[in-house]
């Protein structure tokens, strides 16, 4: 198959200058004599996206994101490399990038649908489809700048996806507005991606990345650090992001079943063991729904620590969060520990949960939060397998207590 969007040592960067008559003398001697500092935002990126795929490209601010879809959008200009793009391309970077403030909003969609390639006749024609997605109502013959920011989110994505495009490019602008309207765009993301639109997608929502995208791509530093599975990239950056200095470390381990999952931390205080009993004691890896189970956490100590928090996380086979709590959060806030102590923290869990696998990470930390201090983070540590027991049948992640009455009239059958 041929690639869709092939990028080759794309490279971006921004000069910087000491004052404005630095600029000035670069000018007028044309370049001959260089007064500015090259400031490289993107260097040596190489990948290829095939029609279809979705690609959820993720990193802390300032890695490049937000650069690297302009260049890919045609919106920005390479400094070195090469972009080669084949398809309709729709784009929602920033919020209201291309709008003017003074003009309606139906005119700004118009001038939307022209830069998309369609003609004058074409964008009237897709004007009602607008304004039924976008539930603007009369707000779309007012000036923009009478809108809030949602309302702007609304208008420039209903008129950025009011037809299929081969490829649909999403920064962070969905994360603005409320939560009906993002359920329905990202409804409408989906649909297109299954209809065989190329999606590249970027987002601080995890959850996000792992429902739309079927590959992820980690930038640091303007350079890819990862680009795979999104479960196992997203693990890698909980660990890029938990980083706070240089004596803290990132490695690759070998867990049960020969999984690789992700460990990092200082080293303060280390998780030795961790395993599922029933209340009996025996240690198991296959539950029924609704089961009780004991989750054990064995923890060294290798500092001194006020309060330190242990916490455990429950993530589905796609690596959607499903359940966390801690220590902090259940109430254990006043324990002072010592250098050498090793303490067994156990979870009482009643998995009201679906049929299907799922993984617990486990953390050490200190304060409530594992950014403060990471000691320990420890993903997909151990897998469980949740089996159907007795209960009625169901569909989904949550085993919620339900029953049903039918009545006829007042009287019930």
């Amino acid at each position: 198959m041929t690639s869709q969007i092939s990028v080759h040592n794309l490279g971006k960067k921004y000069k910087r200058y000491s004052n404005r008559w630095a600029r000035l003398s670069e000018w007028i001697s044309f370049g001959k004599h260089q007064a500015h500092q090259a400031t490289w935002i993107l260097r040596n990126l190489n990948f290829e996206l095939e029609q279809g795929e979705s690609l959820g490209i993720i990193g802390v601010n300032g890695a490049g994101k937000s650069t690297l879809l302009k260049l890919l959008s045609k919106t920005s200009v390479p400094s070195e490399g090469t972009v080669d793009i084949r398809g309709r391309v729709a784009a929602l970077l920033e919020l209201g990038m291309g709008f003017h403030q003074d003009f309606t909003g139906r005119v700004n969609a118009l001038m939307t649908c022209q830069m998309m390639g369609y003609s004058s006749e074409e964008a009237h024609e897709l004007i009602d489809a607008i304004r039924e997605f976008s539930e603007l109502g009369d707000y779309l013959d007012q000036p923009v700048r009478v809108y809030s920011t949602g309302m702007q989110v609304r208008l420039a994505f209903s008129a950025a996806t009011v037809t299929r495009p081969e490829i649909l490019i999403v920064d962070e602008a969905l994360s603005v507005g409320d939560a009906y309207f993002q359920h329905k765009c990202i409804a409408r993301i989906r649909d297109y991606r299954d209809k065989g639109t190329t999606l590249l997608f970027v987002s601080h929502d995890p959850g996000a990345v792992k429902s739309l995208c079927k590959r992820a791509m980690l930038l640091d530093g303007g350079a890819i650090v990862q680009d795979g599975a999104p479960d196992s990239v997203l693990d890698y950056y909980n660990s890029v992001i938990a980083r706070k200095n240089n004596e803290e470390e990132i490695r690759q381990v070998t867990g049960e079943g020969g999984r690789v999952s992700t460990r990092s931390g200082n080293g303060n205080a280390r998780i030795v063991d961790v395993d599922i009993t029933k209340p009996e004691g025996q240690s198991v890896r296959t539950v029924l729904v609704g089961e009780k189970v004991l989750l054990h956490c064995s923890v060294a100590f290798h500092t001194d620590m006020e309060n330190p928090t242990v916490g455990i996380l429950l993530r589905d086979r796609m690596g959607n969060d499903v359940y966390g709590t801690n220590t902090s959060h259940l109430g254990h806030t006043m324990m002072q520990v010592q250098s050498g102590d090793r303490l067994d923290f156990v979870f009482t869990l009643s998995l009201n949960i679906g049929v299907g696998n799922y993984s617990f990470c486990v953390a050490v930390h200190g304060g409530d939060s594992h950014l403060e201090e990471n000691c320990d983070w420890w993903d997909r540590c151990l897998a469980i397998q949740v089996i159907a027991g007795e209960e009625p049948s169901f569909v989904g992640v949550a085993a919620l207590p339900a029953k049903v009455d039918i009545t006829a009239g007042s009287a019930k059958i």
